[in-house]
C-alpha cells in the first residue's frame, strides 16, 4: 500500500512539474525572450519522399480493402456476404482484386484502377526522391570542392 501511494505521489509530482515547465516556456516564448527555432525549407527530394510514403500507404489501405472480398475459410461465405448468393465463388484474385459469383463481378470497379495509379504515383515519386536527392548531394559535393580549397 505505502509503494502505491508513494508511487502516485511521485507521478502526481513530475505531472505538476512537466506542466509548470512548459507553462514557463510558453510564457517565455510569448514574452520574446525565447527566440523561435528556424524552420528549414523542405527539399525537393523529401517532399517526393512523402508523397510516395503516402501514396503507397494508401495503396495499401485500398488493396486491404479490396481484400476483405476474397474468400477465406469458407469460399461460399463470400459471396453470400457481397452478392447475396449461396453459392461457391467462380473465381477469385488477390492482384487484380477479383471475386466472381454466379458470372458477376462484387468487387467495386474503382478499386483496381484505383491500386494501379496509387502504385504508379507511388513508384514514380520515389524515382523522383532519389534523383533529386542525387543532384543535391552532387551538387553539395561540387560547392564544397570549389569553394573550401584554398591554401592559405
Amino acid at each position: 500500500m505505502a509503494t502505491l501511494l508513494g508511487m502516485l505521489v511521485l507521478v502526481g509530482a513530475l505531472t505538476f512539474w512537466a506542466g509548470a515547465t512548459v507553462v514557463g516556456w510558453s510564457r517565455a516564448r510569448h514574452a520574446g525572450r525565447l527566440p523561435r527555432p528556424p524552420r528549414p525549407r523542405p527539399s525537393p527530394a523529401r517532399l517526393a519522399a512523402l508523397t510516395a510514403g503516402l501514396a503507397l500507404l494508401a495503396g495499401g489501405a485500398v488493396h486491404a480493402y479490396g481484400l476483405t472480398y476474397l474468400p477465406t475459410l469458407f469460399p461460399e461465405d463470400a459471396c453470400w456476404f457481397n452478392a447475396g448468393a449461396k453459392v461457391t465463388p467462380d473465381s477469385s484474385g488477390a492482384l487484380p482484386v477479383s471475386l466472381v459469383c454466379n458470372g458477376e463481378e462484387i468487387v467495386p470497379g474503382w478499386l483496381n484502377p484505383a491500386l494501379l495509379v496509387l502504385g504508379g504515383t507511388g513508384l514514380a515519386a520515389t524515382v523522383t526522391s532519389v534523383v533529386l536527392a542525387t543532384r543535391a548531394r552532387a551538387q553539395r559535393r561540387a560547392a564544397a570542392r570549389t569553394g573550401g580549397g584554398g591554401d592559405v
